[in-house]
């Protein structure tokens, strides 16, 4: 595309080394305290999510092993099927072997740069325009919603490969070859970062782009197809190893059609805090700024000039006639921005709600604030499309931002006469009073960029436009991630502390949060952020329990094994019901202190995380959800509940005399040596899932599924070996075919190069 921008004489300084040196020198002054190695990220899910996941990953890895399983939460729960938890994403390596406490939060920022040099490339393409494509790159890094992504380690790297994915699948159906195996490669990486909503989006956008462009037919359909199939079925195969294994956790998980709700929509005065970033809202929860009803992202300001360039890019498009390829792409992306705001109101306009009825499946998606990532994703194309045909649209550049100077003057009226409860109407005047100075000198720059460049002062405004860009963003509305001492990720912190005892170990005992205390500490919060964290990890909130290797009954995770979810909702939905019993089944040593939310009390009656000998009693798990645990009468030392379809295999009948010898829990395998006086049961209380086996004396038993939830296998008399190990079939059977496929793409690019 030809270029008609404006500043030729300073768009050469927009190179892509320069860019990329400039883009990494805007991250360094927005989170210098972090490049450095002197604070961390804490906020939200980092701190309670991430972080502790990134530290099992890590030991697990200096462990040689595969992070398969994890023993430490939920009674134990798959980990590598997750998909979010990144174990197979290459770049991974960055955290796993340097020193955590810097290294996990570089990694978001190294992704951060990524995201703004691929949508630098992308732009450049579509443009042919340094300068336009270096503005759509700190646009896309620099926004509200991209930098909340920040305490997503997962949802950062996803998202960066973005534009990259965009970019090589156009090329490889354009031009085949090399470039197929290139983009199913790029396609592959974006897969194993494991962001599944911004992966499903991504397609979307990249098969709506490749639709319009089979229907142009200016590449012969057939090779389009074939070309485009070919990327898929490669981007499967490559990340097979990953894929596989988190679709086989989705089939025996909670989540169904129908799962989801429709909470934290975006609200419908949601689309004032496009103009006025901090209009109604606060600031309660560790001082980042909130929107009423909406609790996912912390922001989604584009930046003033990304959204007058993008508003003036489609607004081009109705009134004049311009080059068919650019007036396609700016319809294509101005459409795809509002179907995506349509979507993110949620429940706050008809749409979405009737397009759930039509396609159940988008019930997977929580939270339909999410799909604001595609808006986000095509503002910056929009805006590099208009300064890439700056000329031919600035007549319109002054209407327009009056326009945008009398909504946000309305808004900033509107906070102030009618707040909502919660509202700080001053911050909110300032934050509106600081957005129109940066309109107004937005609003300079863009005119000087349609003056003569042959001032001095003039020919620098390119580079001042993106400064500006930079700046709007970085002072839109307090920290969206604040940072504190690396000390409060120090391992065993609270073991230190607290002392319990007995101390909660692996295949030892847990220790379990309270109904009360879960929902206290998902409530609690504190302006400030160190103490915030450090108070919610006193309690193990979440995944904390991690840091200090810390067995506990529950835990925060995006897919849990169905029967045993079915349990936690009982225990942590009730508020009357004791179930005393559950809690000694599962080995429950220490509960949080009712008296005290950030203390420990000590149970004494909690049973080994391995008995024998119970009676069996058969109940029907299609009709049941786990309730006969909660009976009065349940005591899960001389009885346990199993399924009516291992009736006919069971021989014992009642109580029987077996003794535990020995028990070693490991991360991935349970052994136990037993001295059975006749047949017995052995029951494990751990997560039962269908990847786990068992032998006795190495010969393979059925594995029962116990108290609903749990294990169990059957042992004859005797003295026996018990051996439950973890082995993830998905997993074997994906790494074959990503072996051959990752092998099968270098071979080919080698060649490929070779003959070219």
């Amino acid at each position: 595309m030809q270029s008609h921008g404006p500043a030729t004489t300073a768009e050469k300084f927009f190179t892509p080394l320069k860019f990329g040196a400039l883009l990494a020198l805007l991250i360094f002054a927005t989170f210098p305290q972090v490049i450095l190695g002197l604070e961390s990220f804490v906020a939200r899910d980092f701190g309670f999510f991430a972080y502790p996941l990134a530290h099992f990953q890590q030991e697990c890895f200096w462990r040689g092993e595969l992070p398969f399983w994890n023993p430490y939460n939920n009674c134990g729960i798959p980990f590598l099927a997750q998909w979010n938890t990144m174990p197979l994403y290459p770049p991974s390596l960055l955290y796993l072997t340097l020193p955590l406490e810097w290294s996990l939060s570089f990694f978001s920022l190294a992704h951060l740069w990524w995201a703004g040099i691929g949508m630098y490339f992308l732009a450049r393409r579509w443009t042919g325009n340094d300068f336009a494509a270096a503005f759509a790159g700190v646009a896309f890094a620099f926004n509200g919603f991209t930098l909340n992504l920040l305490m997503w380690p997962s949802h950062i790297a996803t998202f960066s490969w973005l534009p990259w994915v965009v970019l090589a699948t156009e090329l490889a159906w354009r031009d085949g070859g090399k470039r197929i195996f290139l983009a199913a490669i790029v396609g592959a990486l974006q897969m194993l970062a494991g962001g599944p909503e911004t992966i499903f989006l991504t397609w979307l956008i990249v098969a709506a782009l490749w639709l319009q462009q089979f229907f142009k037919n200016k590449t012969p359909r057939a090779q389009l197809f074939l070309r485009f199939q070919s990327v898929l079925l490669l981007v499967f195969a490559l990340s097979a190893a990953q894929l596989l294994p988190f679709l086989d956790l989705v089939a025996h998980a909670q989540r169904a059609i129908g799962y989801t709700d429709l909470r934290w929509s975006m609200p419908g005065f949601g689309l004032a805090n496009f103009l006025v970033p901090m209009a109604f809202g606060s600031t309660t929860n560790a001082g980042i700024f909130f929107q009423h009803g909406q609790y996912w992202t912390s922001s989604y300001y584009l930046g003033l000039g990304t959204l007058w360039l993008s508003l003036l890019a489609f607004w081009s498009t109705l009134v004049r006639r311009d080059s068919a390829e650019s007036k396609s792409k700016i319809r294509f992306f101005a459409i795809a921005a509002l179907l995506a705001l349509l979507c993110a109101l949620g429940e706050n306009t008809p749409f979405y709600p009737l397009l759930r009825k039509i396609i159940p499946q988008l019930s997977f998606i929580t939270y339909p604030v999410k799909f604001i990532m595609v808006a986000v994703f095509a503002a910056p194309l929009l805006a590099a499309l208009a300064l890439a045909n700056f000329q031919k649209i600035q007549p319109r550049l002054l209407s327009l931002g009056a326009v945008l100077f009398a909504l946000l003057a309305g808004i900033i009226f509107w906070t102030q006469h009618s707040p909502m409860p919660g509202d700080n109407t001053a911050a909110t005047l300032t934050n509106g009073f600081s957005r129109a100075s940066f309109l107004l000198l937005t609003g300079a720059i863009l005119f000087a960029l349609t003056r003569s460049t042959t001032s001095p002062l003039l020919r620098f405004a390119p580079v001042a436009l993106l400064l500006v860009a930079w700046l709007d963003v970085f002072t839109h509305e307090p920290r969206q991630n604040p940072t504190v001492p690396p000390s409060v990720f120090a391992p065993n912190l609270v073991r230190t502390k607290f002392a319990m005892q007995p101390q909660p170990e692996l295949g030892g005992s847990r220790a379990m949060l309270s109904p009360a205390a879960a929902q206290e500490l998902t409530r609690f919060a504190v302006s400030d952020p160190q103490n915030n964290f450090l108070a919610k990890r006193l309690g193990y909130c979440a995944n904390a329990n991690l840091l200090d290797a810390v067995p506990k009954v529950d835990g925060f995770f995006s897919l849990t094994p169905r029967e045993f979810d079915n349990v936690l909702t009982m225990i942590y939905s009730a508020t009357n019901t004791d179930f005393t019993a559950l809690k000694n089944f599962l080995g429950v040593a220490q509960i949080t202190a009712p008296d005290n939310l950030l203390a420990w009390q000590a149970r004494p009656d909690f049973l080994p995380l391995v008995t024998a000998g119970q009676k069996p009693v058969f109940v029907d798990y299609v009709s049941s959800r786990g309730e006969e645990l909660a009976h009065p009468d349940f005591d899960s030392s001389k009885m346990v509940f199993l399924s009516v379809d291992d009736q006919t295999s069971i021989r014992v009948t009642n109580q029987t005399s077996a003794k535990i010898l020995t028990t070693k829990f490991t991360t991935q395998t349970v052994d136990a040596e037993l001295d059975a006086a006749e047949t017995s049961l052995v029951v494990v209380a751990q997560t039962y899932y269908h990847n786990w086996r068992v032998t006795v004396d190495g010969q393979a038993a059925p594995l029962l599924q116990a108290n609903y939830a749990l294990q169990a296998v059957q042992i004859p008399a005797g003295k026996h070996h018990v051996h439950f190990y973890y082995r993830d079939r998905a997993f074997a059977i994906g790494a074959v075919i990503s072996s051959v496929a990752w092998l099968g793409s270098f071979s080919a690019l080698l060649i490929l190069r070779r003959r070219a």
